[in-house]
């Protein structure tokens, strides 16, 4: 009864903090570029909180630390190395710089303006503002889901608890992000970043000490067949299954390089120097928190079992079709590994890193749809009433998101899977070309917008049904010894996104360019000091 009074005091003091933050920021956020980008003017600190807290959340820590430490055992931390190097450190050394001047030159506060600016296609702006709202809708579900499963596992709330605990989170997060727009996340990113730092050190600490210490938890997984019924890679270095744990790095790490969300941290940083200073930053952060992450992730398996007729005391995890439900398996951890009384400390810090994820996405959505799809169809369309347009937006948004969040059938990875797959599937290549390279072309674009959606709809159709065909493509697979699981949806999506890359350049030396002076314009910024 102590723990769940103080996880109660502990979540007051934080909602109020958040709140206060919203209403504090409202009264300098004076225009539609302070609300969407903070008036280009945030600094380096609160840029890499801001880029750490929007990539990591209940995703992560519940959905998917659990079903690949399941799958993977200890190997399930080179995911979070992953996540530190190719989707922290390299996109702010890469593309952060570029991004930033090119996107100021051009005035676009978004990425489909971007698509519009660089590529001289209103047609491109429209598609990729319909891409970004549509997919970003799934993401947001699979963030409410893993709030969820934790708040039902502290507060024991029942079969409708969770619908309950999604209703509160979409309440809160459209509050303050409707109060104070951008840098009201990017403020309440800061706070909550530190929040995730203490409380990840602090769970992971407690889950190899519960096990009596590093080496005698990796013996002990070792010890743990494998989902083939071998031992011995659990523990290991490379795990069971190198080659799927490879697409799951994928996914996480190069997919934030086209993802708006991610992307636009780099249009509202101060200058380059902010920038240098936030790649250092960010990437620290992710070693931390993805690290930390997936590295307790790989030692659920020490905490759950399937059939508990091992008598070792871990904890029966529920199954469906015969199969583990992964998105359980971290609060059967947590449950088991802390005492009652920091409980309170792991479900602020899920709190934490769901909130500055949910606010970055409902602002990404709400302010795409806004600035590309509305404002240009409407005459006299001022800050004004684009400002009330993007708040009404954002309630559209998390509505929608509930509604999908409530379906329990959905998995969390299942969910950010196809999220990820289809924007970044669609946007990765021409973003990073639309940088880079001069001959980059609107066929270009449009083939990968065609290619990633394609593919990610596609398999999920085929998934989500159960379509006899597809299970005998499957059957076909497993025959031929294929090692890549290339009809899980994290393939699928990693597919979608290598895809994107080739596809561009491919496609833009057969296709004209965008006309000179466009180009030139957009990378005449490069040469401004």
């Amino acid at each position: 009864m102590y723990s769940v009074v103080a996880t109660l005091v502990v979540l007051v003091i934080y909602v109020t903090i958040m709140i206060s933050i919203g209403v504090i920021t409202s009264k300098k956020t004076k225009s539609a570029e302070d609300f969407m980008l903070g008036g280009r003017s945030v600094g380096s600190w609160l840029t890499a909180f801001s880029y750490g807290t929007t990539y990591f959340s209940a995703v992560v820590f519940i959905g998917y630390a659990g079903q690949f430490g399941w799958m993977y055992g200890a190997s399930a931390s080179w995911v979070g190395i992953g996540n530190a190097i190719i989707g922290s450190l390299i996109p702010f050394f890469l593309i952060g710089k570029r991004t930033r001047l090119m996107t100021n030159h051009l005035g676009a506060k978004t990425m489909p303006e971007f698509f519009e600016f660089r590529f001289d296609s209103k047609a491109l702006k429209t598609a990729s503002a319909a891409i970004v709202f549509i997919f970003l809708i799934p993401y947001t579900a699979s963030v409410y889901n893993g709030l969820s499963r934790l708040f039902g596992m502290v507060f024991d709330l029942g079969e409708n608890g969770g619908t309950y605990i999604i209703i509160a989170m979409a309440v809160l997060s459209a509050v303050y992000v409707t109060l104070g727009g951008y840098k009201a996340t990017a403020l309440n990113d800061f706070v909550q970043g530190i929040i995730m730092l203490i409380g990840i050190g602090t769970v992971v600490a407690l889950t190899v000490q519960k096990k009596d210490g590093l080496s005698a938890a990796i013996d002990a997984l070792n010890i743990i067949p494998d989902d083939k019924g071998n031992t011995g890679t659990l523990g290991s270095l490379f795990g069971p299954d190198p080659i799927n744990l490879f697409g799951v790095v994928v996914l996480t790490s190069l997919g934030t390089w086209g993802l708006p969300q991610m992307v636009q941290k780099f249009y509202a940083i101060k200058d380059e120097q902010a920038i240098k200073k936030g790649a250092i930053i960010s990437t620290l952060f992710a070693f931390v928190v993805a690290g930390g992450s997936y590295f307790m992730g790989g030692f659920v398996r020490l905490y759950c079992t399937l059939d508990g007729s091992d008598g070792s005391g871990r904890t029966l995890i529920e199954t469906a079709n015969g199969k583990p439900v992964y998105d359980t398996m971290v609060p059967s951890l947590i449950n088991q590994a802390l005492p009652n009384i920091l409980i309170g400390i792991v479900v602020v810090l899920v709190l934490s890193a769901s909130l500055s994820t949910l606010s970055s996405l409902v602002l990404t959505s709400s302010s795409t749809l806004t600035n590309d799809l509305i404002k240009p169809r409407v005459k006299d369309f001022n800050d004004k009433k684009q400002m009330i347009f993007m708040r009404i937006f954002i309630a559209v948004f998390l509505v929608i998101s509930v509604i999908i969040a409530c379906n329990k059938n959905a998995s969390i990875s299942t969910l950010m899977s196809y999220s990820w797959g289809a924007l970044s599937g669609a946007f990765l290549g021409p973003f990073l070309y639309g940088l880079f390279m001069k001959k980059a072309s609107k066929a270009a674009c449009w083939a990968s917008f065609v290619t990633g959606i394609g593919i990610s709809v596609t398999h999920m159709v085929l998934f989500s049904l159960g379509i006899s065909a597809f299970d005998g493509l499957k059957a076909d697979v497993i025959a031929l010894g294929c090692p890549l699981n290339l009809l899980s949806p994290i393939n699928a999506g990693a597919f979608a996104m290598i895809i994107s890359i080739l596809i561009v350049p491919i496609v833009s030396a057969f296709t004209s360019s965008p006309d000179k002076k466009i180009v030139d314009n957009a990378f005449s910024s490069l040469q401004t000091k």
